[in-house]
């Protein structure tokens, strides 16, 4: 017998993956999660039946959320990401030898506590003493940080259950209040090709509260449709006008000095989401 983990993506569309076993499920105070032990990407976090990440290539999503924000900026020292309880981009972040402290604010201690039980490559800098783990609610936790971070990381599941108010404009606005007077944001803003009237009203939304705003793509194969968007917000500094030879190497896997610029160059149809 043959078992198969499919995720409906929209109403006509799935993608599906062959899996040997389910490793852990619970249904939390929050959602539904699940890791299972998939053959093509190995071991998987499912919340609500949304993959969320898996081993092979989570390096994606994780390096191209925090690196090209933290690179934008020329003195990170104190970033919080909002969301991201597998902790994949809090290793990130800690990798650049100016941040002094990294807090996350995951709603869902049950994440954190299963991805440092079952994924262990990602989770794994959870426990370094730069870092704040908090779990609490990320929207109430900006609201009561004002002008504490140089950058805010949105590292969100799908706008549905929990996370539907961090795709809102006034979460942005938030997020702007607990900025220092030159710090970024920059946030998951989905698929171009099932969630485009979300990317044009968040990218709006951002627009209307940061003066410098920027949509980026890159290829994430377990994500609906493999083409991911982030939107960047900035108060004082353009990512397009960092210089590239002073970017270092951090052993990344898909971030490099080259590609920092390179994934703001969108398709047509990228392109027309965000148009004036």
């Amino acid at each position: 017998m043959e078992l198969w983990y499919t995720e409906k993506q929209t109403a006509n569309h799935g993608i599906t993956t062959k899996i040997s076993q389910t490793l852990h499920s619970e249904k939390t105070p929050f959602q539904q999660l699940d890791i299972i032990e998939t053959n093509q990407f190995g071991r998987m976090l499912v919340l609500d039946g949304m993959v969320m990440t898996t081993i092979k290539d989570e390096f994606v999503y994780h390096e191209m959320i925090s690196h090209v924000a933290l690179n934008t900026h020329p003195n990170p020292k104190r970033v919080l990401v909002v969301g991201g309880g597998d902790g994949g981009v809090i290793r990130e972040i800690i990798k650049h030898s100016s941040v002094e402290k990294a807090v996350l604010a995951e709603i869902d201690g049950r994440v954190i506590e299963t991805s440092q039980e079952y994924l262990p490559e990602i989770a794994g800098a959870l426990n370094d003493p730069k870092v704040d783990v908090q779990v609490v609610d990320g929207i109430k936790y900006i609201h009561d940080n004002k002008q504490a971070f140089d950058i805010i990381m949105v590292d969100s599941t799908e706008p549905v259950g929990p996370a539907v108010g961090l795709f809102e404009k006034g979460f942005y606005q938030g997020i702007f209040d607990a900025l220092k007077d030159d710090g970024i944001l920059v946030a998951q803003t989905e698929s171009p090709w099932f969630n485009s009237e979300l990317i044009t009203r968040v990218f709006r939304d951002i627009k209307s509260i940061f003066p410098i705003t920027r949509l980026y793509t890159v290829s994430i194969p377990t994500y609906p449709s493999g083409l991911w968007s982030f939107t960047i917000a900035s108060k004082k500094y353009d990512p397009l006008q960092v210089d590239e030879s002073g970017i270092k190497d951090l052993e990344t896997k898909y971030y490099s000095a080259k590609i920092h610029k390179a994934v703001f160059q969108l398709p047509k149809f990228v392109e027309e989401l965000v148009k004036e």
